[in-house]
């Protein structure tokens, strides 16, 4: 019985300490990537999303969470997720960007419109790379799965 109980022990101390600890995703503001970007220059992924989108939701809970997603965000890129209903100014590049309502409760913040939207509008999610100038580089419209994002974050840091 000793000996079933000393290898029970011995097994599960094992597992404890070869579990590793989970990756977790560094998320910026866009003044905080303003003053990073002076020192360490890299390429810029914003995340545009609303709290009723469930696309968005569907990507934070499945792309955002893909381990190999995490360290090439982490070591390659500055996240930053917009929701596009946030009531808060952002300052970045020099310039406030507010929130623009458009109803009673609707509306749409100024910088995710600079961002996001195109000739057809703006669509949640939508997922954009700004080069190392804060240059648009990518403005992918709709849900991504992390097979979709890991080649577009791969293909682009060639």
């Amino acid at each position: 019985m000793k000996k079933h109980f000393v290898l029970f022990l011995f097994f599960g101390t094992l597992t404890l300490f070869s579990q590793t600890k989970d990756t977790e995703l560094s998320v910026f503001t866009f003044p905080e990537v303003e003053k990073l970007q002076k020192t360490t220059p890299k390429p810029m992924l914003v995340f545009v999303h609303t709290d009723w989108c469930k696309y968005c939701d569907a990507m934070k809970k499945g792309a955002f969470k893909n381990k190999k997603i995490i360290e090439l965000l982490n070591s390659k890129f500055y996240l930053v997720q917009l929701n596009a209903e946030d009531r808060k100014n952002i300052s970045f590049l020099g310039k406030t960007f507010v929130f623009k309502p458009r109803g009673n409760n609707t509306g749409t913040h100024e910088l995710a419109v600079a961002l996001a939207a195109d000739r057809r509008g703006i669509a949640y999610p939508t997922t954009v790379i700004l080069n190392k100038s804060f240059e648009i580089d990518l403005q992918e419209k709709g849900y991504l799965t992390a097979k979709q994002l890991l080649k577009i974050l791969t293909k682009y840091t060639r």
